[in-house]
C-alpha cells in the first residue's frame, strides 16, 4: 500500500467543493477528498486564499494527466509531489 496523495489547487471554496464532489463521480475515488484553505503568504484577506483538494491514491491508479485536465476545468492545477 502506498501513501500517494494528489493536491489540486483551486481558486475558491465553491470550486473546491464542486471538484471534490465531481472527483467521486468521475474517478471513482473511495475516500472523500479533504478540503484545505491555503492563505497566500502575506495576505490577510479571506478572499486571497486558494483552496486545496487533497485526495489519497493508495492504489496509485489515478492518472496525473487526467487530474491536471480535471483541475483546469475549475481554473486550477495539480501540484507535483
Amino acid at each position: 500500500m502506498s501513501d500517494v496523495r494528489h493536491v489540486l489547487v483551486l481558486p475558491d471554496r465553491d470550486a473546491a467543493e464542486e471538484a471534490a464532489e465531481a472527483l467521486g463521480e468521475r474517478f471513482g475515488v473511495d475516500e472523500e477528498p479533504r478540503l484545505v484553505r491555503d492563505a497566500l503568504a502575506g495576505e490577510d484577506d479571506a478572499e486571497d486564499a486558494q483552496w486545496l483538494v487533497v485526495l489519497r491514491d493508495e492504489r496509485g491508479s489515478l492518472d496525473a494527466a487526467a487530474l491536471d485536465a480535471f483541475a483546469r476545468e475549475w481554473d486550477g492545477w495539480r501540484e507535483e509531489p
